[in-house]
């Protein structure tokens, strides 16, 4: 599952965490029930922001959401999952976009790609992703031309680029392919007159997009001798931070300038998680203020809530314990064979690395899965709106915290 934005569950908050993983699941169910079973290997935490886009723009809508049946991915549990008109177009995007992706790749030789018979399966998955990304699109409205078009033009912008060359031109097709897609959200959910803010945020969007994957690749592909975009036109890492920080304070602009129904799980991703995204591939952080403490719980419509929010006392990253026991219950341990039996039941459910807690086979201790997305993250930064009113990080904020 690539993509630049990945929230930490913990600063969601209970939930908006809740509303994410509707998105994620149903992009992926919407890549399945659409295109078929193999196409959810195109889940991408970038393409469910389309979807959480139109749901935040429209009006409530009783089939908005459906209840999946039982997931690995999701330890073997039932979820509430968004569909409808934005979960189809983020799979049609992502679809398109992971046709070029491969596409690209196998005009690098990249890897296993370089091999006849592998580059050769890989083309014919790529134009099958393709077909199936422009009939998604056409079914929703959404004409997937502008995409193409964009991928074929960015091949030929990086043959001419060099030395000297604006790195915003590298960057153009990305903007454009991105600001048609988040544009489009807006006919989705019926709000026209949000399509040009929404196409410049998209716009922006696809800009960092690009950035980021440019700078974190810049150290692999100097090794490879791959082409990067930093390198091939001799932008610096400085510029290249001053760019997305543009961009950043664009995409919130753009916010603004948009009507949203229930706007805080976009805001929160746009905004605050983007801004992560940018200091985790640069290797800073944003805020120059000091610990949470120094000012309180975030107050206001993106505090996190609920018994699984950070700043909850029994919230276990604070600290607190189970509210209704005087102390801490050993867990119940299971004898060797029992623990064997447990750990099959854990590895054949997927639960072991995708589940977000289970309780390890023979000790019965609370584990935290493998693959957990907050592997990165230590949940004592700002949260959520918190630094709004106490730095100028977040300056044009448009929240009401």
């Amino acid at each position: 599952m690539f993509g630049i934005v990945r929230p930490c569950r913990h600063r969601l908050g209970e939930g908006l965490a809740a509303q994410w993983m509707a998105h994620l699941c149903g992009l992926c169910l919407a890549l399945r029930r659409d295109h078929g079973q193999f196409a959810r290997v195109v889940t991408n935490y970038d393409g469910l922001l389309i979807s959480v886009l139109t749901e935040a723009q429209a009006a409530p809508a009783p089939g908005a959401r459906r209840t999946a049946g039982p997931c690995p991915l999701r330890g073997m549990r039932t979820a509430s999952v968004a569909q409808g008109g934005g979960a189809r177009l983020a799979a049609a995007v992502s679809l398109v976009l992971a046709s070029a992706k491969v596409r690209d790749h196998v005009a690098d030789g990249d890897g296993l790609l370089a091999r006849g018979p592998v580059a050769l399966a890989a083309r014919r998955v790529a134009t099958s992703w393709g077909r199936a990304g422009e009939r998604g699109g056409s079914a929703v409205g959404f004409d997937t031309a502008v995409l193409v078009d964009a991928v074929d033009r960015q091949v030929g912008i990086e043959a001419l680029a060099g030395p000297g060359t604006p790195l915003l031109s590298v960057t153009e097709p990305t903007e454009t392919a991105t600001a048609a897609a988040f544009a489009h959200t807006a006919v989705l959910a019926g709000r026209p007159g949000n399509a040009v803010a929404l196409a410049e945020a998209g716009r922006l969007f696809g800009r960092l997009a690009h950035l980021l994957d440019a700078v974190e690749d810049q150290p692999a592909d100097a090794a490879a001798g791959a082409w990067n975009p930093l390198t091939a036109t001799g932008t610096s890492r400085a510029e290249a931070r001053r760019l997305a920080d543009d961009a950043l304070h664009g995409i919130r602009l753009a916010l603004r300038d948009a009507e949203f129904t229930d706007g805080r799980l976009a805001h929160l991703l746009l905004a605050h998680e983007l801004r992560r995204s940018v200091d985790r591939a640069f290797g800073t952080t944003s805020c120059g203020h000091g610990p949470e403490a120094a000012f309180g719980p975030p107050q206001g419509p993106y505090a996190p809530q609920g018994p699984g929010a950070p700043y909850d006392p029994r919230h276990p990253h604070q600290g607190g314990g189970h509210p209704f026991r005087s102390g801490p219950q050993p867990p119940a341990k299971r004898g060797f064979w029992a623990g064997c039996a447990a750990a099959v039941g854990l590895c054949c459910t997927c639960r072991l690395c995708c589940a977000d807690e289970f309780e390890g086979p023979w000790s019965g201790k609370k584990r935290e899965g493998w693959c957990s997305n907050c592997g990165d993250c230590d949940c004592s930064c700002c949260e959520a709106c918190s630094c709004c009113e106490a730095c100028s990080c977040c300056e044009c904020c448009a929240c009401d915290c």
